[in-house]
């Protein structure tokens, strides 16, 4: 009986120990020290390409951003002592564009352009 106790203690403990931790970012990192982090988009067109480099540019210890249109997907090369990959998100989507599982901002979203709408067809 004892064994029993301590075998469905220890599956418990496993599972919540599992259910505990968060998925972790495909963060890649270069000599220099510079990390590069891919996040999905919900871009449609060149001008959200446009759109979301300007806004990353500003964003303290992004180098470089460059969104892929068709695959929605930008990679993002950041100094990881100046800024982390849940900011870099947090940015896109205050800028009306969802960032991997983070939902774009509402008022964000209904001050973009027509054509940078997901909604709409292309």
């Amino acid at each position: 009986m004892k064994k029993l106790v301590f075998a469905l203690m220890a599956t418990v403990y496993m599972a919540l120990g599992a259910m505990a931790q968060q998925p972790t970012d495909s963060v890649t990192y270069t000599k220099t020290g510079m990390a590069i982090v891919k996040i999905k988009t919900s871009a449609v067109c060149e001008m959200c390409k446009e759109t979301i480099e300007k806004a990353l540019a500003y964003e303290k210890g992004v180098k470089e951003s460059n969104l892929d249109v068709y695959s929605k997907i930008v990679t993002v090369t950041f100094d990881p002592k100046k800024t982390t990959v849940e900011k870099i998100r947090i940015a896109l989507t205050l800028t009306g564009y969802d960032a991997d599982t983070l939902m774009a901002d509402q008022k964000a979203y209904d001050n973009l352009n027509a054509c940078c709408k997901k909604d709409v067809k292309h």
